[in-house]
Order: C-alpha cells, then sequence, then structure tokens
C-alpha cells in the first residue's frame, strides 16, 4: 500500500544569499525590468500605504477641532500641531482608531511572497512602504490648510476620497500571484514563477503557532520594531508641539516645516531598499545588511532627536536634525521591517501582521506617557520623553542585534511528502 512520509526541508532553502545568487544568473535579457507588472504592484501598494497613513494621521489633526468645536481659532491652531500636550492625560482621548491601522499593512507581504525576487526584495518593499511617510507628509501638510479653509469634516471627504480610489486600483490590478495576472508578460511571469519555486508551499500546511512564538528572530522583530514605532510616534506627533512651543512658529510655517522632513523620508526610504540590495549583490550576508540598514533607521535617529533640547537656538537647527532623524529612520524599511520574508516567506503576511499588532502599542503608550512625563516637569519634560524615547529604541535595538536572523527558520521550510 502506497504510503505517505515526510522529508527533509528542501535543501539550500535556509540560504537566502546563495538563491539570490542563482537567481541572478536565471535573469533573461527580455524581463522588463523598471517598467514591469510588479513595479507596478509597488507602486500601487505605494498609493494605497500613503491612503492608509493619511487616514489616520488626519484623525490626530482634526480630533481637537471635533471636540472643541466652540473655540474656532483654536481649532485651527491645534489642528496643525498634532494632539496637544494636555489632552493625552486625558481619559477620553486615547487614539482608539491606531491598534485597525496594523491588519492594513500585514497582508500586503503576502503579495510579495510570490512576487518579490530576492535579489529584487528590498527595493520592491522599500517602494510600496514609503508610501507611509508620503502619506504623512501630505497629510501634515495639506490636513491643516483643508481645516483652515473649509472646515475639518473636508479632511476626511478628501482622503477618504482618495483612499477609495485607491482600493479600486488594488481590486482591478492586483492579482494573488503572476500566474494568474491576465496582464503580465509572459517572461516577466516565467521568470518570477522559475525563481521562487523553491520557496512557493506545494500544499498546505497547518500555521506553526507553538514554533512561531518561541523563535527568538521573530521576537527580536518585534521588539525592534516596538522602539522603532516609538520614534516615528514622537516624530509624528510630537514634532509639530515641539516646534510650536518651543520656536511659537505659527500656523502655517508650522504645517510646512512640520511636513518637510516627511518628504524627504519619502526618498529615502526608496533609496534605502536599493542600496539594500546593492549590497547583496556585492555578496554582503543578507543578515549583514539587514542589521546595517536596521542599526542606520534607530540609532543615529534617535540620537537627534535627543539633542533637539539642546539646541533651543532657532527653528532651523530643529528642523534639520528632525529632518535627519526622520530621514534615517526609514532605513529600517530595509532592515526589520522585511525581515519576516527572510525568516519565513511562507508564513510573513501572519508574522508582519502580529508583529506590527504588537508594535503599534506604542500608539497607545506614548500619548499617556509622553503626556504623563510633560504635564509632571515642564521644565524639562521634553528631555525626559526624548530620553526615553531613545532607551527604549536602544534596548529594542541591542535585542535585535544578538537575536536577529535571516535564514529560514526550520520551522518555516516546505515539507514535501512523497509516496513510497
Amino acid at each position: 500500500m502506497a504510503t505517505m512520509t515526510e522529508l527533509s526541508p528542501v535543501e539550500g532553502e535556509s540560504k537566502y544569499s546563495q538563491d539570490m545568487q542563482v537567481d541572478k544568473k536565471l535573469i533573461p535579457s527580455k524581463v522588463p525590468g523598471l517598467c514591469s507588472t510588479r513595479y507596478g504592484l509597488a507602486l500601487i501598494l505605494h498609493f494605497c500605504n500613503l491612503s492608509l497613513v493619511t487616514q489616520n494621521i488626519i484623525m490626530y489633526i482634526t480630533m481637537v477641532a471635533m471636540v472643541n468645536s466652540t473655540d474656532h481659532q483654536s481649532q485651527l491652531n491645534s489642528s496643525t500641531e498634532g494632539l496637544p500636550i494636555d489632552s493625552f492625560g486625558g481619559p477620553n482621548n486615547t487614539p482608539k482608531s491606531l491598534p485597525a491601522r496594523g491588519s492594513g499593512f500585514g497582508g500586503q507581504f503576502a503579495v510579495w511572497e510570490k512576487w518579490s525576487l530576492p535579489h529584487e526584495r528590498s527595493r520592491l518593499c522599500a517602494i510600496a512602504l514609503s508610501g507611509m511617510p508620503l502619506g504623512s507628509f501630505t497629510a501634515l501638510l495639506i490636513g491643516g490648510f483643508i481645516s483652515q479653509a473649509i472646515g475639518w469634516p473636508f479632511a476626511f471627504y478628501v482622503f477618504g476620497g482618495t483612499g477609495c480610489v485607491f482600493c479600486l486600483l488594488w481590486f482591478f490590478l492586483a492579482y494573488d500571484d503572476p500566474a494568474s495576472h491576465p496582464w503580465i508578460s509572459t517572461s516577466e511571469k516565467e521568470y518570477i514563477i522559475s525563481s521562487l519555486d523553491q520557496q512557493v508551499s506545494s500544499f498546505k500546511e497547518p500555521l506553526p503557532i507553538k514554533a512561531i512564538f518561541r523563535s527568538l528572530p521573530f521576537w527580536s522583530i518585534c521588539i525592534c520594531s516596538l522602539g522603532h514605532y516609538w520614534l516615528l510616534t514622537i516624530i509624528i506627533v510630537y514634532t509639530p508641539t515641539y516646534i510650536s512651543s518651543v520656536h511659537s512658529v505659527n500656523i502655517r510655517d508650522n504645517g510646512v516645516l512640520s511636513a518637510f522632513p516627511f518628504l524627504c523620508a519619502w526618498a529615502t526610504g526608496i533609496l534605502g531598499g536599493c542600496l539594500a540590495d546593492f549590497l547583496l549583490s556585492k555578496n554582503f550576508r543578507l543578515i549583514t545588511v539587514r542589521k546595517i540598514a536596521t542599526v542606520l533607521g534607530n540609532l543615529p535617529a534617535s540620537a537627534f532627536i535627543v539633542a533637539l533640547p539642546y539646541l533651543n537656538s532657532n527653528y532651523i537647527t530643529t528642523v534639520a536634525f528632525l529632518t535627519l532623524s526622520c530621514v534615517l529612520s526609514q532605513f529600517c524599511q530595509a532592515g526589520i521591517h522585511i525581515n519576516t520574508l527572510d525568516i519565513a516567506p511562507r508564513y510573513s503576511s501572519f508574522l508582519t501582521g502580529v508583529s506590527r499588532q504588537l508594535s503599534h502599542i506604542a500608539y497607545i503608550l506614548v500619548p499617556m506617557v509622553t503626556g504623563f512625563l510633560l504635564s509632571q516637569d515642564p521644565e524639562f519634560g521634553w528631555n525626559n520623553t526624548f530620553f526615553l524615547m531613545f532607551a527604549i529604541n536602544l534596548l529594542g535595538l541591542i535585542f535585535y542585534i544578538i537575536f536577529g536572523e535571516a535564514d529560514i527558520q526550520d520551522w518555516a521550510k516546505e515539507r514535501k511528502l512523497t509516496r513510497l
């Protein structure tokens, strides 16, 4: 009688760099590059991420205007300064919509499991994820102007409408894999399928929940991501408030100055992904590239924020440091933010969803902790806020440097069944 037996994991699957070198040799000359379906998919995800971020940040910009509708002028002053300091301490000001944000980003990594070539993975993911800083730039720059000119409800109409447009693009132009895409070229489809043939599961397997939550590489991604999101929350939410309270910049200039760092970060995110793939092409180890990108995206970025209270001479220096911090933070897109695709490409969507949901705890904790620090110590409140952010960020980074990996984990390798 024929029986089923389990074979060992596919040989060589744990060595991403070896797969990458093989794939590079297989690249046919006629396979489209920049003007291709896979890059078009990255561009669609870029705008979807932009829409997700703008709709979340616009909540911060308009929240005070919605609550304090009796004072029109105070609405305008608060709308472009994030949430004011006092509002974080109150029980009714917890940003309840933020936990839902993580589910919007995790699903896209299931797309890259079947669409991203190993030697292009960093840049494709960077193109898609760079929509987030561009969304921050757009919301911070335009949100205040819309609220001031025609009222805060129109901010939801504008950004909600653009979100619907991007959803339609996603529904009509995005497909699960190259084989099901009706407009992809034959050469590109065959190349992607053949390049990822070793990584695509041949049959359904149960999700190894216990193994996942016992995995130190996975927890290193979660903990480091939490520290990085703590940094990003300080930059996004408290940068406008800091500029306004310390330098007394008026509402229109404040909106421009707050948004400018994110425009620079948008370009850096894309360049960081290209740089990561370039280093991989020069035979750098994958884990080395991931950790270099993660260190650059955390340590210098948080150090520039810590230095802000000691640079009160003029707001130009403050904006310069904020811009550098925001720009450097985007290197993490080629580091921890796509590391789940390395350690478990078959389960990357689930892992990314879990890690982002855990890291998004920062969006809830930062307002409460920072509001308490600023209210208890008005003189050194900003110093304490920034030093706490630096400590959390550094601890997460050290944990990732020690336990982070980039090889496919044993519990994520494909096991084939054959008949005897």
